[in-house]
């Protein structure tokens, strides 16, 4: 399910997964195949963990980030969940050959300084 609710963001941010809604800016991005494609690999990594510990692991790797990059941005960006949903969300055909787990890939791989 889509839902668009426009006050939930601050920039540079137009989408947020929350189990099992899509939230996104503004409803022009509906038709963003990408942005739906990145949220939807969201989903499916908070089904693989039982939704909860998806968050909470999210949250400690964030928290992590931050400390670690001093910046918010940076430390979201270095997620796993997060890294590996931009690098598989030009693929739309991800998610039919992903591999259960694919996020622990991202744990050990290169980090991003964007």
């Amino acid at each position: 399910m889509i839902l668009v609710f426009k006050h939930i963001f601050p920039k540079p941010y137009v989408g947020l997964t929350l189990w099992p809604v899509i939230f996104i800016k503004d409803n022009d991005l509906r038709q963003d195949e990408i942005l739906i494609n990145h949220e939807k690999i969201h989903l499916k990594q908070q089904l693989e963990l039982l939704i909860i510990p998806f968050y909470i692991i999210y949250l400690i790797e964030w928290v992590i980030g931050i400390l670690k990059y001093r910046s918010t941005y940076t430390a979201y960006k270095n997620v796993s969940f997060e890294r590996e949903a931009y690098a598989n969300e030009h693929d739309p055909d991800y998610l039919k050959i992903r591999n259960p787990w694919s996020f622990t890939r991202y744990y050990t791989s290169r980090t991003s300084k964007r």
